[in-house]
C-alpha cells in the first residue's frame, strides 16, 4: 500500500484499512510464489510448517516453555511462508511496505516516529529469525515482493539451486558414508582372518 492512498484516509478509515491487510496467503505475495512452483512442477514444499528449537538470544516474540524440571526455557518458533523439510530450506516472501525494501519501501508521513519503530521491530526480527534458523541447521531465502513481481525466474532460480546444492550434499554424505561402512568391513574381515590363523 502506497504511502499516498494512507494519506488520503481520515485516521479511522486507515486503521480499518491496516487492520485488513492480511499476513498470510497474500495475493502478491505467498499465493503468486506458490502459483509459481505448481507451473514450474516444484515440488517438495509446505505453506506455514511450523519450525521450532532452542531459542540461542532472547527477544519477546519468543514462546516460553517449561522444561521436565520446571526450568523455564526460550522457545524458538516460527512459520516460514514455504518450507522445504528434506532439504530444511525455509522460504520467505517479504512485503516492501512491511518489510522495508531499499528500493520500494513507502514511509507513511503521518505518526512517523510509530512507522519508524514498526519497520524496525520488523526488520530486527527478520534477522533474528535468519540467525536463529541457520544455527538450527537451516538454510533461508528471503524475496522481495518486487522481485517476485519482476523477475520470477530469477527467484526461482534461487530455490532451485539451493535445493540442488542439498542434494549435491547430501549425495556426497552418502557416498562418505558407504565408503566407511565398505572400509570397516574390510577392517573387521582382516580381523577375523588374522585371528583364524593365530587360532590355527
Amino acid at each position: 500500500m502506497s504511502s499516498s492512498k494512507q494519506e488520503s484516509f481520515p485516521k479511522s478509515k486507515r486503521s480499518e484499512v491496516m487492520s485488513r491487510i492480511r499476513s498470510r496467503g497474500n495475493k502478491d505475495t505467498e499465493i503468486a510464489l506458490a502459483k509459481l512452483f505448481r507451473r514450474q512442477r516444484i515440488t517438495g514444499w509446505r505453506r506455514h510448517l511450523e519450525i521450532r528449537g532452542r531459542a540461542r538470544s532472547p527477544l519477546r516474540a519468543v514462546a516460553r516453555t517449561t522444561g521436565a524440571h520446571g526450568v523455564t526455557r526460550p522457545t524458538f518458533r516460527v512459520r516460514p511462508d514455504f518450507v522445504f523439510p528434506k532439504s530444511r530450506l525455509a522460504v520467505f516472501v517479504d512485503g516492501c511496505f512491511w518489510h522495508g525494501c531499499p528500493r520500494h519501501a513507502t514511509k507513511p508521513k503521518n505518526n512517523r516516529a510509530f512507522w519508524r519503530r514498526k519497520f524496525s521491530r520488523n526488520k530486527a526480527r527478520d534477522l533474528f529469525v535468519n540467525r536463529e534458523l541457520r544455527k538450527l541447521g537451516w538454510r533461508v531465502i528471503r524475496i522481495w515482493e518486487c522481485s517476485l513481481q519482476r523477475r520470477p525466474m530469477n527467484c526461482l532460480r534461487r530455490i532451485r539451486q539451493a535445493i540442488a546444492v542439498e542434494v549435491t550434499q547430501r549425495r556426497t554424505e552418502a557416498r562418505r558414508l558407504r565408503a566407511f561402512a565398505g572400509a570397516e568391513r574390510a577392517a573387521a574381515k582382516a580381523r577375523f582372518e588374522q585371528e583364524l590363523l593365530g587360532a590355527a
